[in-house]
């Protein structure tokens, strides 16, 4: 006798789409160099894993860990630069004499 086995319903797989997207930008826009969009992106699509695939969570936090932590340096990156060159602001005129 054989036994018909139905085919898996969308519900039934799982995805890990999101968090695999977030880990993957954000070792990405690690080893590629410090930006601002790609950690943005990967930030969002890891709070999305998070909430909506349970399966993947360790990515998912992975992945939130990592563009957050590059996000941070981003901004202190270009806070320290912008500082830097108001320093620099009065020794302006030296440099066309």
């Amino acid at each position: 006798m054989t036994t018909i086995t139905p085919a898996p319903s969308t519900t039934d797989v799982e995805t890990r789409g999101f968090a695999v997207s977030s880990l993957v930008l954000g070792i990405v826009s690690f080893v590629a160099g410090f930006t601002f969009v790609v950690p943005v992106a990967g930030l969002v699509l890891g709070i999305l894993a998070l909430r909506r695939e349970p399966s993947a969570r360790t990515m998912a936090i992975w992945g939130v860990v990592l563009n957050a932590v590059l996000l941070a340096g981003v901004v202190i990156a270009t806070l320290a630069f912008l500082a830097f060159g108001l320093l620099l602001l009065p020794f302006a005129p030296l440099a066309f004499v």
